[in-house]
């Protein structure tokens, strides 16, 4: 069926529109022009995930803002993938174990049918045994050259999906600007963590840093340029991670780190130690050669068993990382 002229120039104009709201709606709301965004815009600009635009309008009606790091916390969007991706592997296996059983069925059945003539020929000598036997051995060959091929194919889809859902965890966990665990990995990390020092007696403390003034250096310089500044950061807090030492991208221009075996003075000098380095960086503009400035942030650190749980402990050291702000900037208190 054609489309009608005005049919087809209401779809574009309808087109239009809706490219017209993701765009507003990622520049509104000072979020990354990213694959996850475009995304996460689609589906609340669209209708197709309904679920999200109401809990946008809602927040949006309370006057609160839409910031990456609430978009993170309420889209699953990279768990979904590796539902789907598993959900496709498990019925890839599924179907090589239904291959594998009807060949060995298979394999059973004409095993027994020869068997029968071979006694057969033994017993008899005769010709028309023996042009039964060929015929079955015949038919055997190819059946199972068939089912070698099916379970060959079954097994390389089987990879291709076991490949692809590693890669799905791993973009699952991973951010996608900095390289960093997220903060689905993070919480991960400290309640295995959490459980591992309770056990053995060690110290845990808990970190929030937060880049000063970053929406300046985002309308100033542009994105590109907020993201360079978001991946130094990254590239800084990541030099002192070990396997006691956790950095994650928390949302936005915040992270948050785990410090294992150390207390909150220890954790506040290495985390001091960082920002005392980065502060003596002078950052430029790539696309306009602008000198951009210094790049500072702040920090605020939390002494995880001083608090009832992991989640209290996050919020002192929340808390402590705005009193750093509201102090000048530039420093790192500990709760």
């Amino acid at each position: 069926m054609k489309v009608g002229p005005a049919a087809a120039s209401a779809r574009e104009l309808a087109h239009r529109q809706l490219i017209e709201d993701i765009g507003a709606f990622l520049i509104d709301n000072d979020l990354e022009i990213s694959e996850a965004n475009l995304t996460i815009a689609f589906g609340v600009c669209s209708g197709n995930n309904l679920a999200l635009a109401k809990q946008v309008t809602e927040r949006q009606a309370s006057g609160l803002p839409i910031t990456q790091a609430w978009l993170d916390e309420h889209w699953q969007g990279g768990e979904d993938a590796v539902g789907r991706i598993a959900d496709r592997l498990d019925r890839s296996l599924e179907s090589f174990a239904a291959t594998t059983r009807n060949a060995s069925n298979t394999a059973a059945q004409y095993n027994s049918e020869m068997q029968v003539h071979v006694e057969r020929v033994g017993e008899a000598q005769e010709r028309e045994e023996i042009r039964n036997l060929t015929t079955l051995a015949i038919a055997m060959l190819e059946r199972t050259q068939h089912l070698e091929h099916e379970m060959k194919r079954s097994e390389r889809e089987a990879q291709t999906l076991r490949n692809s859902l590693a890669k799905a965890r791993r973009d699952a966990d991973h951010d996608h600007l900095t390289g960093l665990p997220n903060r689905r990995a993070f919480e991960g990390l400290l309640e295995r963590h959490y459980r591992e020092a309770q056990k053995e007696l060690d110290a845990l403390s808990v970190a929030f840093c937060d880049i000063d003034n970053f929406k300046l250096v985002n309308d100033l310089h542009g994105h590109d340029t907020g993201d360079r500044v978001i991946q130094a950061i990254a590239s800084a807090l990541a030099q002192i991670s070990d396997d006691n030492c956790h950095v994650a991208r928390h949302g936005g221009e915040e992270f948050v780190m785990l410090f294992r075996g150390a207390g909150k003075t220890e954790a506040k000098r290495r985390l001091d130690e960082v920002r005392e380095a980065f502060a003596q960086r002078n950052f430029i503009n790539r696309r306009t050669d602008e000198p951009i400035g210094r790049i500072t942030f702040s920090g605020g650190v939390a002494d995880v068993f001083a608090y009832p749980s992991t989640r209290d402990a996050l919020k002192a050291a929340d808390v402590a990382l705005y009193a750093a702000k509201e102090q000048g900037r530039n420093c790192v208190i500990a709760a």
